[in-house]
């Protein structure tokens, strides 16, 4: 669709980079550019309002996939068939009792008062499927923790890696380091799904 002027949107526009770039993993800051000069050329001095939105945006409906955060990628074969489906009621009720009605972060359940989700273990919007081997019971609280502090699961895997460098170096100075930052996490409860031999 046109602007009123016959300019083309910032969709058009962005849909236009991709399409001239075809099964290329991009990253969104050349296509913010790219887009921001075309918007400009059009006569418009104000630059575009938030393309790398609409980036986004065309992710979630699935006319893009998302290779990692910032780099996407348009193929022509899948662009607009991707759905991102969520799990039937059957399913939930499936995924709820294997998890015993319980969060299997925190263990607590409907008893405690609480309210359960069931989420995917591997997000939809990075190709985790509605199945129920990847459906996990979340608590509201866990749930939302999961989603926000996502860098969390980063670190703390870092830690994991570096802890086991540290072992296998005999590094003792960096594997106690290592260990006081695992344990932080811990005391604090954060990314308890997240396991680490001590």
């Amino acid at each position: 669709m046109k602007t009123p002027k016959g300019r083309k949107t910032i969709r058009e526009l962005v849909e236009a980079y991709f399409k001239a770039h075809p099964n290329e993993d991009l990253e969104h800051g050349p296509v913010v550019d790219w887009v921001t000069e075309q918007w400009r050329r059009q006569g418009t001095s104000k630059p575009p309002r938030d393309p790398w939105r609409v980036i986004r945006r065309l992710h979630q409906e699935g006319w893009l996939i998302k290779v990692r955060n910032g780099v996407y990628r348009y193929d022509p074969a899948t662009a607009g068939k991707i759905a991102l489906e969520d799990f039937t009621p059957e399913q939930k009720q499936a995924i709820l009792e294997r998890d015993g009605y319980r969060c299997v972060i925190c263990g607590r359940g409907r008893a405690d008062g609480v309210e359960l989700h069931v989420d995917h273990i591997k997000p939809r919007h990075l190709g985790g499927r509605s199945e129920i081997e990847n459906g996990q019971t979340l608590c509201a609280r866990c749930n939302i923790r999961k989603k926000i502090y996502k860098q969390t699961e980063t670190g703390k895997r870092m830690f994991i890696r570096l802890l086991e460098l540290a072992n296998k170096e005999g590094d003792t100075a960096m594997e106690q380091f290592c260990r006081e930052v695992l344990e932080v996490y811990e005391k604090h409860g954060v990314n308890d799904h997240i396991r680490w031999e001590r």
